[in-house]
């Protein structure tokens, strides 16, 4: 059964540390979605608040649930499922109430991402024969290729002013790197262009930086680099892969995934890179972290 709103408000009390936390008068709480197996064998969409606690399964399904990511008023979040024997991109409550799925179509849609101001949702469909960008209205209407090309695109993030999505791609030389285009899919620009593989984009809020992961050192790590592409640092450095980067609201914190403790948890660190700080601690898989805006 899916969570209920006393839940969220019971998540509301919970203050502490990271500054990830902190609730000044009428502020909303800090909460994170994630993915979890934690429950059965199947992933579900989880919530929890900023320091790891109060975790609560949203989606709680027999298949797998993956990939959340928050409307910019934090009332609704949008995932991808595997119920009906067919990969496609479902909405729900904050609560986890009101399941709706949003595609409907033979190819797989995957890694939804909201745009910010609540009217659109891009995501990555193979329902033209390989993995292209795609944008729809919030209701699931209008849906519309934005990329078409032959080469592999995937996994869209927004930048905060709805003007640019940066995305991942193979399309230069068959390696993958950081693209950006315009919301119509046109000015397409390759921002990393590096021999490794870079993946999967987050805009910082201001628009200034976008965090990605890099094998460019040999593992996969999280970078940051300037919105142009210019000045990539490397922000973990781990024998085990560091991946799936995702920006606080206020700019001072990436949440991420890492293997580092010999199983896939959840982090959190500075924007600087500085204090990496675990939040998860289960046996099970836990990843896909986002921020509640």
């Amino acid at each position: 059964m899916a969570a209920n709103v006393r839940t969220l408000a019971i998540l509301a009390v919970t203050m502490a540390a990271c500054g990830t936390n902190d609730m000044g008068p009428g502020a909303e709480p800090v909460l994170i979605a994630f993915e979890s197996t934690r429950d059965s064998s199947a992933a579900d969409i989880y919530v929890m608040d900023g320091t790891g606690g109060h975790v609560t399964n949203l989606t709680n399904a027999p298949t797998d649930d993956y990939h959340p990511t928050w409307s910019p008023d934090g009332q609704r979040i949008a995932f991808e499922s595997f119920r009906g024997h067919r990969v496609g991109i479902y909405v729900m409550n904050a609560d986890g109430s009101d399941q709706r799925r949003l595609t409907a179509d033979s190819g797989l849609d995957f890694a939804p991402a909201w745009a910010p101001d609540g009217t659109h949702i891009a995501f990555t469909s193979s329902r033209d024969g390989d993995d292209e960008v795609y944008v729809m209205n919030a209701d699931g209407s209008g849906q519309t290729n934005l990329t078409n090309s032959i080469a592999t695109e995937a996994f869209p993030s927004w930048s905060p002013d709805g003007k640019k999505i940066a995305f991942t791609s193979d399309r230069y030389d068959g390696s993958s790197d950081i693209y950006v285009m315009n919301v119509n899919g046109t000015g397409v620009t390759n921002l990393t262009n590096h021999p490794a593989f870079d993946f999967s984009p987050s805009w910082s809020p201001d628009g200034r930086k976008i965090a990605f992961t890099s094998t460019r050192d040999g593992n996969f790590e999280i970078y940051v680099m300037n919105s142009n592409g210019s000045a990539p640092r490397r922000m973990t450095r781990n024998t085990s892969p560091d991946l799936m980067p995702a920006w606080s609201a206020d700019g001072r914190h990436i949440l991420f995934v890492s293997e580092r403790d010999g199983n896939r948890e959840i982090y959190v660190m500075n924007a600087d890179g500085s204090d990496q700080t675990r939040l998860t601690n289960n046996p099970a898989r836990d990843e896909s972290p986002v921020w509640r805006p």
